[in-house]
């Protein structure tokens, strides 16, 4: 067992804490009006300069249109090497692709794979390293994997005593908490902890819970530096400047996706292989009227093998809903997966095992196959929200 190491967190940037800002209207915002952490080079470069770095990266981490890697190296940062997670360092790859690892044809520098044999970097690819510089874009879903790539980092800097610095971006869906908490036994590199399907923390907060719960292995805590964003508050959907991954390519598809991603786990498409993956979902057999959309999914970049490849399908295009953001309940949507249900309960397999995964739990697939109202749904998941929101609060760096 490693030694335990001490905890040390540094907040850096002078701005707003966690305050109260409630009845607010949520605002489509760009994500030039911020200030991301990276931009804020003079609060993390000096802290970087003279050592031998590590980078978490992928095609997001840009301090306006320049890489962060080309920035470091421009200013005379020396990088050992870069760590890249799920979509690989070019933002490429299909979802569940393994990525290799390579060398970045444009520096020259070592590119580990995260998301292939190995998910944690190991003494290997440590050696040397003096410090840790984590900047991805997530969207603030449990079974999205930058927080799992992020745990296991900090779980590598933990064991090896190395520090880490993450660099803070906003959460576009940082507006709202909901779902069923993860139980244990569906433990997974799509959830690790045990927190809602939307756990309303930007990536910084969410390392500080992780750091602060004791939720990485054996109870280690990591040096962790967190660098703030600026102008960021919980009332904004960001429009983000890079799509995070090949099939969230807009707004609406990033605000839509806690949502539609359960669909990944039945028989229905969310339109991987089409010009709008993520905002429409739908199958051949969904023939009631209401399911008035089709669309026919067909190979392409980011999904090289789509669901339901060259079928015609019918369902339901929810970018007017996604317009409607203003009237929309701070919730996900559970109408789409009982409406889909519904129409297709009689095919064989309408659910698949990775539906419990992605879920975090075996009781919402069992609640929607017996038929329990939304009502009766939410109300199962409450006490677990409140137990979740008070850890939460301890975390929050921005207004609330």
């Amino acid at each position: 067992m490693f030694k335990k190491t001490i905890f040390l967190l540094i907040i850096l940037c002078s701005g707003c804490g966690a305050r109260a800002q409630k009845d607010q209207a949520l605002r489509l915002v760009r994500q030039s009006e911020l200030q991301t952490a990276a931009q804020q080079t003079g609060e993390y470069f000096p802290f970087l300069k003279g050592k031998k770095v590590a980078v978490v990266a992928n095609h997001s981490s840009k301090i306006g249109r320049t890489h962060l890697v080309d920035s470091l190296m421009n200013a005379g940062i020396e990088i050992g090497c870069i760590f890249t997670p799920e979509h690989g360092f070019r933002g490429t790859a299909d979802a569940g692709e393994k990525v290799a690892t390579t060398t970045d044809p444009l520096s020259g520098i070592q590119v580990y794979s995260l998301y292939g044999d190995k998910k944690k970097p190991d003494a290997v690819m440590l050696q040397g390293i003096e410090v840790v510089c984590f900047d991805l874009q997530d969207v603030g879903v449990r079974f999205y994997t930058y927080i799992s790539t992020l745990t296991y980092v900090m779980e590598a800097c933990a064991e090896h005593d190395i520090p880490i610095v993450v660099l803070d971006r906003p959460n576009p869906n940082g507006f709202y908490v909901d779902g069923p908490v993860l139980e244990p036994a569906f433990r997974s590199f799509v959830g690790l902890h045990p927190v809602p399907v939307v756990y309303g923390l930007t990536i910084g907060e969410y390392a500080m819970m992780v750091n602060g719960e004791g939720w990485l292995k054996n109870g280690l805590q990591c040096k962790l530096t967190v660098v703030k964003l600026k102008g960021y508050d919980r009332n904004m959907i960001v429009m983000l400047e890079e799509k995070p991954s090949p099939n969230l390519a807009s707004w609406e598809a990033v605000y839509l996706y806690p949502s539609l991603c359960l669909f990944e786990g039945t028989v229905v498409s969310v339109g991987r292989g089409t010009p709008t993956p993520f905002e429409v979902f739908g199958h051949p057999d969904m023939t009631a009227a209401q399911f008035n959309y089709s669309f026919k999914p067909q190979p392409m970049p980011g999904a090289k093998e789509p669901k339901l490849n060259g079928k015609t399908c019918r369902g339901k295009n929810l970018k007017p809903y996604a317009a409607a953001f203003r009237q929309n309940p701070r919730q996900l949507q559970l109408a789409w997966l009982t409406e889909a249900w519904q129409s297709l309960k009689y095919k064989d397999g309408f659910f698949n095992n990775y539906f419990n995964t992605l879920a975090g739990t075996a009781r919402l697939r069992s609640q929607i196959e017996t038929g329990i109202s939304e009502e009766a749904i939410r109300a199962q998941w409450q006490p677990g929200l409140d137990a979740y929101k008070k850890i939460r609060a301890k975390y929050l760096l921005y207004p609330d």
